[in-house]
């Protein structure tokens, strides 16, 4: 026989809107705050995805044995699982959790690429919306603006030697 699992001391309600409210906060910072700032680089990236996982990890590892019937063996189960409030909400801080790290990942990788702000914000928001399409979207961006970037350093050689060349 299951349990029901504990009683929250804040009502589920209030915290899907604490966890939708941080990962806003740390989207609008990825969009639209500069990033040269460390510290404020680090609240997306670091500081809310920890908390949300805090949430989760209390979430889920409260709730998950309490479902009869709920497992991660098959859809039934899952779907069984995520019947119960808890364990839905826990799933919901789940993508928003993942889904603002990989943002914050795809930000530093961007800068790093020289991608432009105005080119990273649609992937930032269909990252913050639809999750892994914006992930996927970066990557074949990635590829492109790699091989760019990849070219002229092989060309780089050529030059040199031919600079040699014309030299002696």
């Amino acid at each position: 026989m299951l349990t029901a699992g504990p009683t929250l001391a804040v009502p589920l309600e209030s915290l899907f809107g604490y966890a939708g409210q941080a990962a806003m906060i740390g989207w609008l910072i990825l969009i639209f705050l500069p990033r040269r700032w460390r510290a404020l680089l680090f609240v997306p990236r670091f500081l809310i995805p920890f908390g949300l996982s805090m949430l989760y990890a209390g979430l889920i590892f409260t709730h998950v044995y309490t479902v009869d019937g709920g497992g991660f063996g098959s859809l039934a189960q899952v779907k069984a699982l995520f019947g119960k409030d808890e364990l839905l909400l826990a799933g919901w801080v789940h993508y928003l959790a993942f889904d603002l790290f990989i943002g914050g990942w795809i930000a530093v990788q961007a800068d790093r690429l020289g991608i432009a702000r105005l080119i990273q914000a649609p992937l930032l928001a269909a990252t913050f919306m639809f999750g892994p399409v914006g992930l996927a979207l970066f990557m074949v961006m990635r590829v492109g603006y790699r091989r760019t970037l990849v070219q002229p350093l092989q060309a780089e050689p050529q030059k040199l030697q031919t600079r040699q060349e014309d030299a002696a």
